[in-house]
């Protein structure tokens, strides 16, 4: 291409046009191309100037520079004298390897050597509507989250249809990509441009990956198609410029477009000029750009928006299938299982990014780790800061000079003050007005309020844009990108601010969505004494004041004392305070379908109180009614086991009851009635069995076993008739036995309201355990202090 450039008499008059509508001095423009006054004036005359000053002095009046200047002939040839497909064939085998080796890897975070792009490359899902765009109400964005049982959910979930990536980008020929950051949107670009080269996808169109941020910082400033010609030439190709604007004009370059929100505010007008100008004038070929979806505040007309979907499930196991096949086949199984058993951690993994550093945390250790405010905080700082430090890219600083710290504690007031009014979504302008009560009292801070409101809305889009921490959901409606987050800036706040004084927190000791912020905090606290101690106080306070619960914590003290164990005796409390509680015969009375959860509810607060022992797993199904012989040792928890298989045998009494009481009718109820029948029948068999100790209670049982009919199916219908009328006495008087040999099967008959308040007071005590167990610094003293009196009635603590 020629040194130097003049204007073509058209070129000039639209310069000149240009030049008059922008009511610009020639200093101005001379100032902006960074050139002296003279260039201005020679390119004003016609007279050449050098190329790099001539496509600047275009770009500034908005111009494109080929329409302007006075062209040679052969840029000007006709595109229909050239052999196309021979040059596109020439061109793809000429950037073959530089296309390969710019995209045909990935290395991120802490990874000790690239990986490439197809052995880690997992498809992206896009989603045809953009979700900020979307004006719907937080009832909405509400619909079937688990609010009030906290069965976890995840943020923003999206209902509306995916579809595949690469079918959108089949679909458009201008498509602009969003996402969040660590979405997987250059991946996906350096992917595309891998099939391209490889001639699985537009085999007939030459490839060409550009990073919007080299581009923008090109020395000389150059237009998109100079860029593209420079590009290349590097590559070998002869007369560059020519070949670029042949094969664009052709349809033939699928150019891609990458991070248009890392290129710097100075040069967004320009840049985003180039890439406007050049898709609207070789409108055949194609165009894809990635973008951050919160710093996309343009248009470009002629294309098309979609978002990238978050990771779902299949897409999770895909990426860890892959990362650990070939280096460990072992954990590439763990993996998965690890995440399950952690639903905060795998919130986390939807996002490919945070995914990747899940996946180096476990392949470094083949665990996640214990502390997981620790695990948290990394993820974070991934975001915050090292994302972007790691590619070098400096983003405008648009929080009031705020540190890292700075930063995380103003986070931190907005996740607290929207979680204590149990907003999971919030409006912006309840955002906005907590970054203004934050940033108001900084140092310089200014004391108007429009100022002020000003500042909130640019820190609120910069918080957005740079880090993904917080995401518009919907139409002026936020959250935090993942409630894992929002729980750990929540847990934060109580560490900073608190001061000793948990009182608010602790407060919420009975609230299911407060559990990970109390293990959070136990966690970032130097010492957590203060907290485990007032837990402990506000669990004690749950039932002081009933007598009838005090009676039956006296209750299980006594039957605790009177067994013998293996296990602690806080553990043997733990144990038979669920066993015997109203809530163990309503869910063993509805075992089919919720057996597992029952399981581990029943025995999760026993095993973790007793380090050094498993109290073991035990099968409810009435299909299959075992002893807990599986787990229970045969010498030492011979009491266990017993108790166990008479409150078993209770509970199945109660509901045979229960059922044939019913005019029930079908066949499935049939076999259900049937089923708990046989299961009644199984477990009063091992009891009977188990009763070796007592004769008197041996004898009782196999009297009532002697009584009980036949449960053969063949048998049920006279069974059903004998039951209807004699099983509610048969039930009692199995009950009655139970609490003269076993001072267990008490009918305490609590209200409805006891009931939920015995279910707190479990829920209390197992997270305070959960608390404990974590990894927190709790004196040895106050563990001392709190295992003496854990389960205990008031009357029994001294």
């Amino acid at each position: 291409m020629a040194r130097s450039l003049k204007a073509s008499v058209e070129g000039l008059k639209k310069a000149e046009l240009a030049f008059n509508t922008k009511g610009k001095t020639q200093e101005y423009l001379a100032g902006s191309v960074d050139c002296t006054r003279q260039v201005v004036i020679n390119f004003f005359a016609r007279r050449t100037v050098a190329t790099r000053f001539f496509q600047a002095i275009c770009t500034e009046l908005g111009l494109d520079w080929r329409e302007i200047a006075e062209l040679d002939a052969d840029i000007q040839a006709p595109i229909q004298d050239v052999d196309l497909d021979a040059l596109v064939l020439e061109v793809r085998e000429k950037i073959h390897a530089s296309i390969q080796k710019r995209c045909g890897t990935m290395r991120v975070l802490d990874m000790e050597q690239p990986i490439t792009i197809d052995s880690i490359y997992t498809s992206v899902n896009i989603l045809e509507k953009i979700s900020r765009n979307q004006r719907r109400s937080i009832e909405e964005l509400l619909d079937g989250c688990e609010i009030e049982n906290f069965d976890r959910f995840i943020l923003g979930t999206v209902r509306q249809e995916r579809i595949p990536a690469l079918k959108a980008v089949e679909r458009h020929d201008k498509l602009m990509i969003l996402g969040k950051p660590g979405a997987g949107k250059t991946t996906f670009l350096k992917w595309l441009a891998l099939q391209c080269n490889g001639g699985k996808f537009n085999q007939n169109r030459v490839p060409l990956f550009v990073t919007l941020k080299e581009f923008a910082e090109t020395e000389g400033q150059p237009d998109l198609l100079s860029f593209i010609g420079k590009q290349l030439t590097e590559w070998g190709i002869e007369n560059a410029d020519v070949v670029g604007a042949k094969i664009l004009q052709a349809g033939r370059l699928i150019v891609l477009l990458d991070g248009l929100d890392e290129v710097k505010a100075q040069d967004h007008d320009r840049v985003l000029n180039t890439i406007r100008q050049t898709a609207e004038k070789f409108d055949a070929s194609q165009f894809v750009i990635t973008c951050r979806i919160a710093a996309k505040e343009y248009i470009f007309e002629q294309f098309t928006e979609v978002e990238v979907a978050d990771f779902d499930d299949e897409q999770i196991a895909d990426f860890a299938h892959k990362w650990f096949q070939l280096k460990d086949p072992v954990k590439a199984k763990e993996f998965p299982q690890e995440l399950k058993a952690n639903p905060g951690l795998k919130e986390l993994a939807t996002n490919p990014l945070l995914l990747t550093l899940l996946c180096l945390v476990f392949e470094s250790g083949g665990r996640f780790p214990v502390n997981r405010a620790e695990l948290y905080k990394e993820g974070l700082d991934v975001l915050l800061k090292k994302w972007d430090a790691k590619r070098n890219i400096r983003r405008e600083e648009v929080y009031k000079q705020l540190s890292l710290q700075r930063k995380e504690d103003l986070l931190s007031q907005v996740a607290y003050n929207a979680f204590e009014r149990s907003d999971y979504f919030f409006k912006q302008g309840f955002v906005e007005e907590q970054i203004r009560e934050y940033i108001r009292n900084l140092p310089n801070a200014s004391n108007d309020s429009e100022t002020l409101q000003l500042d909130s809305e640019a820190v609120l889009n910069s918080i957005a844009a740079q880090h993904g921490l917080l995401v518009e959901r919907a139409r002026g409606i936020y959250s935090f990108s993942h409630l894992t987050f929002q729980e750990y800036f929540t847990a934060r706040w109580f560490k900073e601010k608190a001061d000793g004084d948990f009182g608010a927190l602790i407060s919420h000791l009975t609230d299911k969505q407060w559990r990970e912020v109390f293990l959070l905090t136990v966690g970032m606290l130097q010492s957590a004494d203060k907290l485990v101690l007032g837990m402990k106080r506000e669990i004690d306070r749950l039932l002081a004041q009933d007598e009838k619960l005090q009676e039956f914590l006296c209750w299980v003290e006594e039957k605790s004392r009177s067994t013998k164990s293996r296990y602690k005796l806080l553990a043997v409390r733990a144990y038979y305070l669920i066993l015997a509680s109203p809530r163990a015969f309503i869910l063993i009375m509805t075992a089919l379908g919720v057996v597992d959860r029952f399981l581990n509810n029943t025995f999760a607060l026993a095993r973790a109180l007793d380090f050094n022992h498993d109290l073991g797993h035990f099968d409810l199904d009435p299909e299959c009614i075992v002893g807990p012989d599986v787990a229970f040792n045969q010498e030492h928890d011979h009491d266990h086991a017993l108790d166990y298989a008479v409150t078993v045998s209770i509970a199945f009494a109660l509901d045979c009851d229960r059922n044939y009481a019913r005019a029930l009718s079908g066949a499935q109820d049939i076999e259900r009635k049937h089923d708990y029948a046989c299961a009644l029948a199984r477990a009063l068999a091992y009891a009977l069995a188990r009763a070796i100790e007592s004769t008197e209670l041996q004898e009782s049982l196999q009297q009532l076993k002697d009584r009980l009919p036949d449960t053969s199916s063949e048998n049920h219908e006279n069974f059903e008739r004998w039951w209807q009328a004699n099983g509610r006495d048969w039930a009692e008087e199995l009950r009655a036995i139970m609490i003269q040999h076993r001072n267990i099967g008490h009918d305490w008959q609590f209200s409805e309201a006891q009931k939920e308040l015995l279910q707190q007071y479990y829920d209390a005590n197992k997270l305070l355990v959960d608390c404990l167990n974590s990894d927190c610094y709790v004196s040895r003293e106050v563990r001392a202090e709190i295992e003496a009196s854990l389960l205990l009635p008031i009357k029994s603590r001294s």
